[in-house]
């Protein structure tokens, strides 16, 4: 079976898994026309199996065998069948289809090596770049299933990339502290004198409070940044970057002074999907 020819079950796994894992991008698909909507689907489904790497492990070593079968895959090296996995076979597709460069995915796969481990992202700039090779990545991916790629998109993926990215981080906090894991930036802990150890017993402190309000800043910037570029690109292009507005959604809602940073507050399906109806008709993505 070739790479174009992946059976309509797998399609429709994928699309499973990215509603089950990912609704937010899930329901960005809605909005796009059906032949670019699978390969996005492909995409998004991809992302999901890498990041659930870590959900599906007890310790590194199995982690790491699992990201080097997906390594090998997009090498042409995959033992046994590559078709045989439903994402697998869905992603061979949209490479072929849509001429998809491979190396940024083998880059978003090692990448992602590092949430394996429990080592705590050291700097503000190792974070930009983790997020640059993983969410802005899958922006200017996702792209080039509508449009030849471009400068312009690239600029405008990588602020939408760290933006989200950066929101993704401050909402998955309890999460990740749970499991001794820190996704927020040890430089920036360290000069407001917030302690790790804080951070991992779920304590809500005056420092950890201004770390996170100066990461939701940040994000802010990028937004804007984004939003601004965004202007600049035909609706048919501006389209994939829908997830965005789900991003603005939950920065206003995790900035919010009397929210426990340590209590998952996920927003709802229905709000979702009236978030991305919303932002779908407004000037930003149409006009």
């Amino acid at each position: 079976m070739s790479s174009t020819e992946a059976p309509a079950d797998a399609a429709a796994f994928c699309a499973d898994l990215v509603r089950s894992h990912d609704f937010p991008r899930y329901a960005a698909t809605l909005f796009m026309p059906a032949a670019e909507r699978r390969a996005l689907l492909a995409l998004y489904a991809f992302n999901v199996e890498i990041i659930r790497v870590r959900d599906q492990v007890s310790q590194p070593l199995p982690g790491e065998i699992r990201l080097q079968w997906w390594t090998d895959m997009l090498a042409g090296q995959a033992h046994g069948s590559a078709e045989g996995n439903p994402v697998a076979a869905e992603l061979l597709r949209a490479i072929h289809d849509f001429e998809l460069p491979v190396e940024p995915l083998s880059l978003l796969v090692d990448e992602h090596q590092f949430d394996l481990y429990n080592d705590p992202m050291p700097t503000m700039a190792a974070l930009e770049g983790y997020l640059d090779a993983t969410c802005s990545a899958l922006f200017t991916l996702v792209a080039r299933i509508v449009a030849p790629p471009s400068a312009a998109i690239e600029h405008l993926a990588r602020h939408a990339g760290l933006a989200q990215g950066i929101v993704l981080v401050v909402a998955n906090l309890p999460r990740d502290a749970a499991r001794r894991q820190l996704f927020l930036p040890r430089q920036i802990l360290d000069s407001h004198g917030c302690r790790m150890e804080d951070v991992f017993a779920g304590k809500q402190t005056p420092s950890l409070r201004t770390v996170l309000d100066e990461l939701c800043n940040e994000a802010r910037q990028h937004l804007a940044t984004a939003s601004s570029l965004l202007a600049e690109l035909p609706p048919s292009v501006r389209s994939v970057f829908l997830p965005l507005s789900q991003a603005r959604a939950d920065l206003k809602r995790l900035s919010r002074a009397d929210r426990n940073p340590f209590t998952p507050a996920p927003s709802s399906r229905l709000r979702t999907l009236w978030t991305l109806w919303r932002a779908s008709r407004s000037r930003e993505f149409t006009k």
